[in-house]
């Protein structure tokens, strides 16, 4: 039965052996998982390349989905971009990356998905900074799976995203939350790709 009130959960795969990664999701009953890796491979754990980690999740009955087209954070548009980067706020805006959102929505109503990416810190990556903001004022909750198997909440990550950007908590000409999304769009002008050449790198990217 889908829950009462549907999450929709991160996880970052980080260094993890493989064993690690299907016990967190095991232990916070994922069914399905979204990569949002614009490039689906990872140089130094290649048990999280796209194909291998599909065929592992597959046998722990658990599903899988690529989703860096609409998703991820290179992007090929060249509307999304101020100079050389992306930016988010723009991003966000994309027709592509909506039908991704509308996506997750649609799934979350049956499935327990987890976002997928490489950073072990949510807050640290653009599955926190771009994706899950886009969820902030619908009916989904979201939870970061941190590395020790805890829940972390949107809203504590946000505290973080507030106190990593040295954003105040409280101002007299600015609301709570255009404060927090002061603290999102300086955390996405750090984190945003920047397309210095035509290359791509081939280690595991957001």
């Amino acid at each position: 039965m889908p829950d009462a009130q549907p999450t929709l959960f991160t996880i970052g795969h980080s260094n993890h052996t493989l064993d690690k990664f299907i016990g967190l999701l095991k232990q916070h009953n994922i069914t399905a998982i979204a990569d949002v890796r614009s490039i689906p491979f990872s140089r130094f754990n290649p048990h999280f390349n796209r194909e291998a980690l599909e065929a592992s999740l597959r046998r722990a009955n658990i599903s899988y989905v690529h989703m860096g087209q609409q998703l991820g954070a290179r992007r090929d548009e060249p509307e999304c971009f101020v100079g050389k980067q992306a930016n988010y706020e723009l991003v966000a805006q994309l027709p592509n990356f909506r039908a991704g959102i509308a996506r997750l929505l649609a799934g979350s109503q049956h499935q327990r998905i987890s976002l997928m990416c490489a950073e072990k810190d949510p807050i640290t990556c653009h599955r926190t900074v771009l994706i899950t903001r886009a969820f902030r004022h619908t009916a989904i909750t979201v939870s970061h799976i941190l590395d020790s198997g805890a829940l972390e909440s949107a809203a504590a990550a946000e505290e973080r995203m507030m106190d990593a950007t040295q954003t105040p908590r409280d101002d007299l000409f600015q609301s709570k939350e255009d404060l927090i999304n002061a603290a999102y769009t300086k955390l996405g002008k750090e984190l945003a790709w920047v397309n210095e050449s035509d290359d791509a790198a081939d280690t595991a990217v957001d």
